[in-house]
């Protein structure tokens, strides 16, 4: 049985959700996940009720971007040899966008 916790309201978290996903969708998710910094199941919480998700850089952060940004640049070269884009590749370049810009944000305001 896993550990009991509390969400911010200091609710306890009760019920299990589970669904099954493809190896591409569970990849993306976990891309997605990585770049949060948050643990999957607060950003599946979070990007389920539609409450905003708020990246806070941290060393974990930075990681999971660089190693992502490389990623998208072997894609990048592949592509260029004549290869074309795919649906995954844009949503993940979307996701270091947005997160790259909530950054930024953060750390003028």
């Amino acid at each position: 049985m896993s550990v009991k916790n509390m969400d911010e309201k200091g609710r306890w978290r009760s019920r299990a959700v589970s669904f099954r996903m493809s190896e591409a969708e569970w990849e993306q998710l976990d891309t997605f996940v990585r770049l949060s910094g948050l643990s999957k199941q607060d950003y599946m919480i979070r990007r389920v009720l539609h409450t905003e998700i708020r990246v806070i850089g941290s060393p974990r952060v930075y990681k999971a971007l660089r190693n992502e940004l490389k990623d998208v640049c072997l894609e990048l070269e592949r592509i260029e040899a004549g290869a074309g884009v795919d649906d995954e590749l844009l949503q993940v370049i979307r996701q270091i966008t947005v997160t790259l810009d909530g950054l930024k944000e953060d750390a003028n305001g």
